[in-house]
């Protein structure tokens, strides 16, 4: 039973970027000055979010199970082969740093819930509430990135579909595999960490800014406090 339990709660809480993207989706308000405010801050809250997954979910696996090498080799890795990936979307004129760092913190997190939930079910069962909370913000980016890119609504919402699925096959991965190998956890997260990181502030922060309006960075603030009270009610 509890073996269930995990996979709907890791695809509900992939299922949760969906449901932002289709917030997007249907969302028809005036594009007024307010509007593209609440659109920059809605970025900025997802850059927030996704900064303190890196801080307080991601490195600190890392630091507690591997050595500063290690550590600093797969961290560098991560930003370097995600830098790469940006550039060739670029050149191909598209961009997915919402979506990509979308997965790279749904993936590494769904794995560590799998984990878990071999542990305690309870703590299982609040981090996949915490997931599912970051994953709605990040898909509502995801989407409007993707459209910007040239999708078609329903390939973007198709994409935000398919991603849920992630979820019950990471943590399933985690459940079997990783519960009693929590190095090679850590190394998956060190790696996703740094990809994450690049993204942020290559892509992701630059769109948070809004000229002569100074309010939507601080979504980014309230991101981080989401991720920083999860830490602390996770322990």
């Amino acid at each position: 039973m509890n073996v269930y339990m995990m996979l709907l709660l890791a695809w509900g809480a992939g299922l949760s970027a969906f449901l932002g993207g289709v917030f997007a989706r249907y969302e028809g308000t005036p594009r007024t000055t307010t509007k593209r405010e609440f659109i920059h801050g809605i970025t900025a809250f997802g850059g927030g979010i996704l900064v303190s997954a890196v801080a307080f979910a991601l490195v600190p696996e890392g630091m507690k199970e591997l050595n500063a090498w290690s550590l600093t080799l797969l961290f560098a890795g991560g930003g370097i082969v995600f830098c790469c990936i940006d550039a060739w979307l670029a050149k191909q004129g598209g961009n997915a740093s919402q979506f990509l760092a979308m997965l790279m913190d749904f993936v590494p997190e769904a794995l560590s819930l799998g984990a878990v939930f071999a542990v305690s079910p309870q703590t299982g069962i609040l981090l996949a509430v915490f997931i599912g909370a970051q994953n709605f913000p990040e898909g509502f980016n995801a989407y409007r990135e993707l459209k910007a890119a040239g999708l078609t609504k329903k390939m973007a919402l198709g994409g935000l579909f398919a991603a849920s699925f992630f979820g019950p096959l990471a943590a399933i991965s985690g459940y079997l595999w990783l519960s009693d190998t929590p190095a090679i956890t850590a190394m998956i997260m060190s790696f996703a960490a740094g990809g994450i990181l690049y993204l942020v502030f290559q892509d992701i922060a630059p769109q948070a800014k809004m000229r002569r309006h100074w309010t939507p960075s601080l979504g980014a603030v309230l991101g981080f406090i989401i991720g920083m009270l999860s830490k602390q009610l996770l322990g």
